[in-house]
């Protein structure tokens, strides 16, 4: 697949937003717990998007979301849990089931880190990930992310199991 584009989550992309969760929900339960709680209906993934509009403008959290050439959402990539005193932010991100292995998710994750890089000026970067999640793993080290660490039982996730996270990082002004 070569067409794709990315952009701003907003109140318009509800619907493609709400289709995406749906159709990964159980994939992304542990650790987009936040994003499946607030879609769990077209109304509620509308309302949760407007919510976003209004973080987005006070600079607390910078979704985009990957469309295919007709318009459906594929993948997600958010920028959150920003503190603009260093600055940095966290990354996560998840490609539809049916678009892994297709480097779809490595080509957008490198594109916008540089736009945002740029337009924000961050100084690091991070993503907190799992160490069973390998796919993962090997996407943030594709971009440039080397392992800071292990944080041991650092993650709760929504069945209630603690869990270790492996803590990537990127600091800006090495590249």
């Amino acid at each position: 697949m070569k067409d794709f584009t990315i952009r701003l989550l907003s109140t318009e992309d509800s619907l493609a937003f709400f289709e995406l969760i749906k159709r990964n929900k159980s994939r992304l339960e542990d650790f987009f717990a936040g994003t499946v709680k607030y879609t769990n209906s077209l109304e509620d993934t509308i309302e949760y998007c407007k919510v976003i509009e209004g973080r987005i403008l006070r600079k607390e959290y910078y979704p985009y979301l990957i469309l295919d050439e007709k318009g459906s959402a594929i993948g997600f990539i958010d920028f959150k849990n920003i503190d603009w005193s260093l600055p940095k932010a966290e990354l996560g991100a998840f490609i539809d089931l049916n678009y892994q292995g297709k480097g779809i998710i490595t080509k957008s994750f490198k594109l916008l880190l540089d736009s945002v890089i740029k337009k924000h000026e961050f100084k690091k970067l991070f993503c907190r990930i799992s160490p069973m999640n390998k796919r993962s793993i090997q996407l943030a080290e594709r971009c440039g992310f080397e392992l800071e660490g292990v944080l041991k039982k650092d993650y709760k996730t929504t069945s209630g199991e603690l869990i270790d996270l492996c803590y990537y990082g990127r600091v800006l002004d090495e590249f």
